[in-house]
Formats: C-alpha cells, structure tokens, sequence
C-alpha cells in the first residue's frame, strides 16, 4: 500500500489540531483548504468574543464545514472566559442546587455564546462520577457523588446545549471519577469490577446517549475490569466492545489531550494516535501543548503508517472519518446566528442566579454576624491548580467583597509563601477587624488546613468561605460553602458578606 492522497486525506480527517495566535497561521489556513476537517481552541487562541468570532470566520473561509472544538465547561474549566474568570458556576454547583431546567438552562446560554462565536464543538459536560474526594482532577468538574444525580444532570446538560447548535461531548469514557491520579502525569488505575462500573461511572454515560449526545470523549485510564493491558483510550475492548455495541454509541469517539502522559509516554504522541484510531476512537485531540505543524503532519503520518503496516485497517480508519465529516456536517447545518436568551426576572444573569442558589452557609456561634460590621482583611489560600485548569484565571473573594466594602484588604498565600510568619502577619492586618479565610479544596491540601487552624485558633471568630469540595462545614463562626471557584461564585460570597443578598 502506498502513502497516497486518499489515504492522507482520510488521516487529516481525524487529527483535531491546536495552534498558537489569536488568527489562524497560514499552516491551519492551507491544512483546511486541502482537506483538514477541524481544529481546538485554547485560551491562547482567545481575547475577546468578538476575535473568536473572527477567528472562526476565517476558518470558514477555508473550509466552511470546519469542526471547531473548544474545552468550555464553565466553572473552573473555561476557555471562553479564562482571562475574566467564568459568569457560570461549574457542575458541582449545579449538582449541589440539583434543579435539571436550571442546568438545561446555564447550558443553552452557553452555547447561545459559543455558537456566536462561530464554536460548534464543545468538549463538555463532565460526565464522571466524583466518588473519591481526594480525586486531584475531576473534583468540582462533576455534577456529584451520586450516579442518579450525575445521569440526570448529564442529560440535562446535553440537552440545553445541542438545542443551541453546538455538539456536546461526554467525558471522561469509562469514568475518571473513581480516581487518586491525575491522567495529565501518569496512568489512573480504576480498580472497580464491571458490575460496580456498571452501577455506578457508566449510568451517566448511558443518560447522555439516551439523550442523543453527538460526542464522547475518551478517558486516558487503566481499567482492568474491561482491558488490563491498555488505556481506554487505546482499547478496543473499551472503545468498541463496551462503548460502541453494549452501550451502543453511534457517534464520534474524540480522545482527551492525545499528548498527555498517560497514553504518549509509552508510545509517543504519534504512536498513541494511531493504537486509539485503530482501538476505536475517530478523532484525536492534538496541540494543548504541541500547536505546531509539525506534530500535526506526525500525527498524520503515524495514522497513515499503521495502515500501510497493516495493524490499523484502513476500513476502520475510512469509518472513523465518515464519523467526523457527518459531525462537521451537523455543525454546519445547525447555523453559527445567535439565539436570543429570554429576559430573566430583574435581569440577573443566570450565571449569578445559579452560584446564589449554590450557596451553603453554617453558623456555628450566636454571636456570628453576616453581613460583616465592618471591611474585613481576606486571605485567600491558593493551590497549584491541575492542568485542565488555566492558572492565571481569576477567582476568590477579595476582590468582588472590596467593590461592595470599600476598605477590605487582601492577602493570597500559596503552599510555599504559606510560612507561620505570613499567618501571623495576615492575623496582624486584621486586628479590630473581620477576618475572612478563603481555601480551595482544603481537606486535599494539608498546607491549608494547617494555615486555617492556625488562623482559627486565634481567630475563632472568623469567617470561612470554602470555594471546593466542602470536605467539613463546621469551620470557622460561619462557614459558607460555594460549591465552586468561578468568579460568580466568588460574587455570590461576597454578596452574602457584605449584606447585598440574604438567604
């Protein structure tokens, strides 16, 4: 067999690259034209919805079917809105509230915004189950714990945002929920049996395909219960056997970040693309971290050698094609015109409407006082975030509390400026004021829960505001849970704070 244009068109139908700038290169500009179906979108890719929307239309020039893919989940993972920080709770929140119309609702309105900007592939909801708390990766990025919830909400979720014009895309296939690694680094070992994979990670799944879900993507996880030897994303006993025939899957199979430790540390990032095409998968997802054309063509040319060897069938690579160019082609009938969201009771925009609504608080004192008597010192504990997470993206306390109590001071540690000093010197500053403690996750991070005791001990009156997983309530005179770190969150608490919103 040779390496004809046939086949390397078939190839280029199936590689989703990334790129740098906010325009596209000239290489993305000529790969269209000659037959490149799609493309991903990064934060790098993204200032403004008025450039994305340039952006896109200029892919379309080249190429007016174009796939174009982006990983928006609102909450924590946000592209869109990286640089301000998310007007949307993420999914923990909307799991915490658990009404399905308001999570059909919050997806619809983000995909009204991203089917203006000419986006028409969304790389969510996520559809795990997060049954491990100390879960490094998925965490807030779930609907809950319970698979009941996390099926409902799933759904919902698939719902809102399909009935906009931009293809949804559960993940992470089988379930990463279950989990104590973070695929970016390593292999995550899911050590349930079939049957409790069946009761439990796969119930999600199952809504999102009853619910006509165009997309999965692939979780990068060793799941012996199904395959010992290979990552989902590489096996076709998880890819086909269960995805496709048991759970009957017709649509397009993405993987996750094909660059990832997990599945290129073994067999590089070529070698990795074409186990996952030949294991099932039809799209890779390539240029989180390696936007170049030249992985983009090894890519390629690593799908074509394994057909020209013979160990990935070319039929099977022709059918994963087929798959992505009836995708771009739903994309492309469903129109990039924005729908008009309808008005909202006082005009709050529904984003804020849900993280109030998320909002958990506990007194523990008779004396505790809310809203606060005076402008208080915050500090807000700030860990390394994953990479799913843009780090540089906006959230806490602090600063939404100063604009409604002019006056509020702010000090952010981190675990390696976190010393007994920088406590003492943050207990300092808030002498004869209130005092705010913001943590992310503390129950994870035992640098925080050290810092907080510390803070708590002297300062028993103070209030703890938890923008994670709420691994205990009873911390702090009040402790108020936001069940996630997106800016509006952080909104929300500070409303509660400074006496705006009472609930």
């Amino acid at each position: 067999m040779e390496r004809g244009p046939e086949l390397l068109r078939l190839a280029d139908t199936v590689v989703l690259p990334g790129f740098e700038g906010k325009s596209p290169p000239d290489w993305i500009r000529r790969r269209l034209a000659d037959g490149l179906t799609g493309v991903v979108l990064f934060s790098r890719n993204i200032a403004t919805p008025s450039q994305v929307a340039d952006l896109t239309a200029a892919l379309r020039a080249e190429n007016p079917q174009v796939l174009v893919g982006i990983d928006e989940e609102s909450g924590e993972v946000t592209r869109l809105e990286a640089a301000a920080g998310s007007t949307r709770p993420g999914s923990f929140a909307l799991g915490v509230v658990d009404d399905l119309d308001l999570t059909e609702e919050i997806a619809r309105d983000l995909g009204r915004d991203l089917a203006a900007a000419g986006i028409n592939l969304d790389f969510a909801p996520s559809a795990d189950v997060n049954s491990n708390p100390d879960n490094p990766v998925i965490g807030l990025r779930s609907f809950g714990a319970d698979p009941d919830l996390v099926s409902r909400h799933t759904a919902a979720w698939v719902r809102g945002l399909q009935s906009s014009g931009v293809a949804a895309c559960a993940k992470h296939f089988p379930g990463h929920g279950d989990t104590s690694v973070d695929s970016h680094h390593g292999v995550p070992l899911v050590a349930a049996t079939a049957e409790e994979l069946h009761e439990v990670a796969l119930r999600p799944f199952r809504a999102a395909i009853a619910e006509g879900v165009r997309t999965v993507m692939t979780g990068h996880l060793l799941v012996p219960a199904f395959d010992d030897a290979m990552p989902a994303t590489l096996s076709g006993r998880v890819l086909h056997d269960l995805l496709r025939v048991e759970l009957g899957f017709d649509g397009v199979i993405v993987t996750d970040g094909i660059e990832m430790a997990a599945v290129s540390g073994p067999y590089g990032i070529g070698g990795a693309s074409a186990r996952a095409i030949a294991g099932g998968a039809d799209a890779i997802c390539v240029g989180g971290e390696h936007a170049d054309e030249h992985t983009a063509l090894a890519v390629r040319d690593a799908i074509v050698d394994a057909v020209i060897e013979g160990w990935l069938p070319e039929e099977r690579l022709a059918d994963a094609a087929r798959r992505v160019c009836e995708l771009a082609l739903w994309g492309a009938s469903t129109g990039h015109v924005r729908r008009s969201a309808p008005a909202r009771p006082d005009d709050v925009p529904i984003g804020l409407a849900a993280a109030r609504r998320a909002l958990r608080i506990t007194r523990r004192s008779a004396s505790a006082v809310l809203p606060l008597p005076a402008p208080p010192h915050v500090v807000e504990l700030a860990p390394e975030m994953n990479l799913a997470i843009e780090k540089d993206t906006p959230w806490g306390v602090g600063e939404p509390l100063g604009k409604l109590l002019p006056g509020t001071t702010v000090t952010r540690l981190s675990v390696s400026t976190a010393t007994g000093g920088a406590v003492e010197s943050v207990l300092a500053s808030a002498v004869d004021r209130p005092l705010v403690a913001v943590v992310r996750d503390a129950h994870r991070h035992p640098w925080q829960t050290d810092a907080l005791n510390h803070l708590l001990a002297a300062r028993p009156d103070a209030v703890v505001v938890e923008m994670g997983l709420p691994g205990r309530s009873d911390l702090g005179a009040v402790h108020i849970a936001t069940h996630g770190s997106a800016k509006v969150c952080g909104q929300a608490a500070a409303e509660i704070l400074a006496g705006d919103l009472r609930l």
